[in-house]
């Protein structure tokens, strides 16, 4: 009992996700209240059993996963944010027509699978977490099974999802076949040991991150982002912009200051290249956007970008402030995503248009002021709490000496400010042809409320504790 006392997280996910699912095979649809309401209590215990051993119990069977403040850090993001997208889809998909148990135990998998993935410290690990987060990512973009933009989304997700996973397993077949071995500590040694990396290794190393890269969308592997982000029904949507983006970005950070860290002179090229792709492409294709839900999943890959320029920083200033821009983000993104899902036409559809946002400042005060405060937090506009994490990746950049990314960074903040503000001003400053109708929705009004309050000037408040909490999981890698 004390070996599993470390993986008690996963361990009650595992445990609880498979007698879901042999309860949802008797209950059928009626009984998704229950599976839903039973797998956020799942989550909420698994964040809570991630106090003590599950946070400093060291590199566990024999290097395959580590239990550290550092995989701690992104499991109670991912946790918390499946557990907001769970009740975000109790009340927007249609009670028993659409909503079925399966879409909870769906989201408990990935979850696990996330766990996994921010924990990994082996190459094989690292592939089967991202792959059993995957594989229940495939099921839920094609979740709507009447609605082919639904099917599409999810047929084009697996496709690419498929050759992604292919590349990654090249780049660790790679990596495997000139080092030896598997584990992260062992690659590490094997380029220290080896002085200038060998071609082989070269070629190992960037088909890695290749296939890390299309995990995170960030460019130029983000072609799939878009259409499964519009297709997707949009609670899947929010979870898909949350918990997953989450284990990928920190598996990249693992990745690099541990594996690959002797080599950082060769991934930092590529991660500098596809930050600066992923802000000014996320940046410049939303413009044009129509749909909310495609110019969210361009934001997406812009703040990205950001989160990669504390990365390519390095040390622990530089992971630092990835987490503490990833735990921002993840509540500006879920906010604005409950705002979309509160989005109703008068016949009560659920609508994607930003034009149907025109006039909501006069019909619907409060819930315009609630995205306001999202797209500007987005924006990274001060006083608001989206500015904070910008300015810490932007110092840990300069800091390392690379102050032309910064500035490439600050200008790209610039640009992408335009369709942020673009909204708003449809939202105060245009005539409603056919305002949005109220939603009786209680909790997501709560959670609107609450992410809200945490992006406002008041999330100031906590830079104190959550820093120190970043700057202690970000320790933990070295």
């Amino acid at each position: 009992m004390n070996r599993l006392m470390p993986i008690l997280p996963e361990l009650i996910l595992t445990v609880g996700a498979l007698l879901l699912m042999m309860v949802s095979a008797f209950v059928g649809r009626r009984g998704s209240g229950l599976t839903s309401w039973a797998s956020v209590a799942l989550l909420v215990a698994a964040s809570v059993a991630l106090i003590g051993p599950p946070s400093s119990a060291g590199v566990l069977f024999g290097g395959l996963i580590v239990a550290d403040a550092f995989g701690s850090f992104g499991k109670v993001i991912i946790f918390l944010s499946s557990a907001v997208a769970i009740i975000a889809a109790h009340g927007w998909f249609e009670r028993g027509t659409e909503h079925s148990p399966e879409y909870s135990v769906l989201i408990l998998f990935s979850a696990i699978g996330g766990a996994v993935t921010v924990s990994a410290t082996n190459l094989i690990m690292l592939y089967m977490g991202l792959e059993l987060l995957s594989l229940s990512s495939y099921v839920l973009a094609s979740y709507r099974r009447g609605d082919e933009r639904s099917a599409e989304a999810g047929l084009k997700y697996f496709v690419l999802g498929a050759l992604a996973s292919g590349i990654l397993l090249y780049g660790i077949s790679l990596l495997y076949g000139f080092t030896g071995t598997m584990t992260f500590s062992g690659l590490a040694a094997a380029f220290a040991r080896d002085g200038a990396p060998s071609l082989g290794l070269l070629f190992g190393l960037v088909f890695l991150l290749s296939g890390i890269a299309f995990k995170i969308s960030a460019v130029p592997f983000h072609m799939w982002t878009p259409d499964v982000y519009e297709g997707a029904p949009t609670p899947v949507t929010a979870f898909f912009a949350s918990a997953p983006k989450v284990a990928a970005v920190l598996l990249a950070t693992r990745v690099c200051l541990d594996a690959l860290e002797p080599a950082t002179d060769a991934w930092r090229q590529i991660v500098i290249f596809a930050a600066l792709a992923s802000i000014f492409l996320g940046a410049v294709a939303a413009w044009g956007q129509t749909n909310i839900k495609r110019l969210l999943a361009y934001s997406s890959i812009n703040n990205v970008g950001f989160a990669l320029i504390g990365l390519a920083a390095g040390g622990v200033k530089g992971a630092s402030s990835v987490l503490f821009y990833m735990a921002i983000y993840v509540v500006m993104t879920l906010g604005a995503f409950l705002c979309v899902l509160r989005m109703r036409t008068r016949d009560g559809e659920p609508t994607e248009r930003i034009e149907d946002l025109a006039g909501l400042s006069q019909a619907r005060p409060g819930f315009a002021a609630a995205m306001a405060i999202f797209m500007f937090s987005l924006a990274g506009i001060p006083p608001l709490f989206g500015f904070w994490p910008k300015l810490l990746v932007f110092n840990a950049a300069v800091d390392e000496g690379l102050i032309a990314l910064a500035v490439a960074g600050i200008v790209g903040t610039v640009v992408g400010a335009y369709y942020y503000l673009r909204i708003i001003k449809i939202m105060y400053f245009d005539e409603a042809p056919s305002p949005l109708v109220r939603v009786r929705a209680p909790l997501e009004r709560l959670m609107i409320l609450i992410a809200a309050l945490i992006v406002s000037p008041l999330g100031y408040l906590l830079i104190g504790p959550l820093g120190d909490y970043a700057d202690r999981a970000a320790g933990s890698i070295f």
